[in-house]
């Protein structure tokens, strides 16, 4: 029996094609309706204006992804976890292209770790770099890594509200240092964490000033305790 795609492949999927009941042009310009379906997948045959239900929809990509699931077992030959097997279905099921990369090359060689490193070789449409390849091939890696998530274009990650506030040190001098710390530290958390674009000079600037502020509030802090 062919072995399925878990649930968190199947979420991020269907989080990267995103649900589409009317019939588009992808960014390659080919005709593609509901959960990336194109004609050449197999039935129905994509038509301009065509409509579809999003149980339809649901149907079709289960029917899709068994032959990239069949892909997977027979061109893999280590072994692979859940969500390992999950991220080359779903490499595969966007591109088509798994045995005749060198990401299937070296992991049948064994190396595990180099697939997250050739997945982003694989971001180019008609010729151009595409930022939601990029994004989903990071998407990718981070599932073959740990099953975690980052957001698409179609599909916001859900993530923790950062701490905005330090603990109190002992004594209303400790406190009120605290407080000026506080509004320092989502400064830092706002600029880092959760960016998917690089830092900008101007951004690393305020993070070393913020990081300066904190340092010598604590410092100042630790005089207070010890004195």
């Amino acid at each position: 029996m062919t072995r399925r795609i878990n649930a968190a492949g199947l979420s991020h999927v269907k989080q990267w094609e995103g649900l589409k009941t009317r019939a588009y042009r992808d960014v390659a310009g080919i005709l593609t309706i509901g959960y990336g379906h194109t004609s050449a997948a197999g039935a129905p045959v994509v038509r301009e204006g065509m409509k579809i239900t999003e149980a339809e929809a649901e149907e079709i990509l289960s029917r899709d992804l068994r032959k990239f699931e069949e892909r997977v077992e027979r061109f893999v030959k280590v072994p692979l976890t859940d969500n390992q097997f999950a991220v080359l279905v779903s490499f595969d099921f966007n591109t088509g292209k798994l045995d005749k990369s060198t990401l299937l090359k070296k992991l049948n060689k064994g190396d595990y770790d180099a697939v997250p490193v050739e997945l982003m070789k694989w971001v180019h449409a008609g010729g151009k770099k595409v930022k939601g390849l990029v994004n989903r091939r990071a998407a990718e890696a981070g599932l073959w890594a740990k099953g975690e998530f980052v957001s698409s274009n179609t599909v916001e990650a859900k993530t923790k509200a950062p701490a905005t506030d330090v603990a109190v040190v002992g004594g209303t001098g400790a406190a009120g240092a605290g407080a000026t710390i506080g509004p320092v530290i989502p400064e830092i958390v706002d600029v880092v964490n959760g960016q998917q674009q690089e830092l900008s000079s101007g951004d690393w600037t305020r993070i070393a000033i913020a990081a300066v502020i904190v340092g010598l509030t604590l410092y100042g802090i630790y005089r207070k305790v010890r004195a």
